[in-house]
């Protein structure tokens, strides 16, 4: 039963992290842009949860509709104010400009809420379902289920409509798709919102299962890159994939003879390393979001 239990958990947790990386990976292959900002958004996300449960209580997971309604909005407008008017600037000046714009929220997060680690505890936290010895936590499951969806209806949503394949088609190519009288503005603003609702979804759902802190953006912006080389930036089940690898690292390599836990990190670089060797495209990616 250690097995099905070390299975499990490697599940959950990597499940978690496609969600971590969801937001990163479609602003990435539809913008071309590398956002340094993507934990920031991950941050507000996870004080709104927490906002919202300390002052209103509402539960993290139904206030999950909201934090993602509120992070869109603000995702538009970063894009609509700041990013679109470097979106044709060389990458090092979008990569600058969302780091600062990440040193800037965070500073804002930590305005308000002080520099404390939070948490929270609902009155689920603890419980969950119990098979002889196999352990299930009930936040760390639906979280899990929540980030599978959230990757199936962005697959949908991208390959079954309309502004979907508008927003695949400036993926592909802007000044192609900006000729067949695609806003290419309105899809970029579409795309950055989108984006920084997942990145929200991903913090409200973190802030029931771990600590947090105003510091912690940067770390959630390396996992996020790191999960998106390994899982690829052609289609959203990338985003899954990697997390899956990048949770095999954190849960499972750790257990074998003559490894300890302080080298997950290592390992989970190590094999980003290898991938960008042998299939630089990532587990299942391709050219972009097709």
């Amino acid at each position: 039963m250690l097995i099905a239990q070390v299975i499990v958990n490697w599940l959950l947790l990597g499940s978690l992290y496609a969600a971590v990386a969801l937001g990163f990976s479609l602003v990435w292959g539809i913008m071309n842009i590398v956002n340094l900002a993507h934990g920031a958004f991950i941050l507000v996300g996870a004080y709104t949860a927490y906002w919202a449960f300390t002052q209103l209580h509402i539960d993290p997971f139904l206030g999950l509709p909201l934090t993602m309604l509120l992070l869109f909005c603000l995702g538009w407008v970063v894009q609509y104010v700041a990013i679109n008017r470097v979106i044709r600037a060389p990458f090092l000046v979008t990569f600058l400009l969302t780091f600062g714009l990440d040193l800037l929220i965070a500073d804002v997060v930590q305005l308000l809420f002080t520099s404390d680690r939070r948490s929270i505890n609902t009155a689920y936290s603890g419980f969950g379902l119990t098979l002889g010895t196999l352990h299930i936590p009930f936040d760390r499951l639906l979280a899990a289920l929540i980030a599978v969806l959230l990757t199936a209806a962005l697959s949908l949503f991208l390959q079954r409509t309309r502004t979907g394949n508008a927003i695949l088609a400036t993926g592909m190519d802007r000044d192609a798709a900006r000729l067949m009288g695609i806003r290419i503005d309105r899809i970029y603003a579409l795309t950055f919102g989108l984006g920084a609702a997942l990145a929200g979804a991903a913090g409200a759902m973190l802030v029931e299962l771990y600590p947090f802190d105003p510091s912690q953006g940067g770390v959630f912006t390396l996992r996020a890159f790191v999960i998106v080389v390994l899982g690829g930036l052609g289609t959203p089940w990338g985003a899954l994939a990697g997390g899956l690898v990048f949770g095999l690292a954190e849960t499972v390599v750790p257990l074998l003879p003559g490894i300890g836990p302080g080298y997950d990190d290592a390992i989970a670089f190590a094999l980003m390393v290898l991938v960008l060797i042998f299939r630089p495209r990532g587990i299942l990616g391709k050219a972009f979001y097709a």
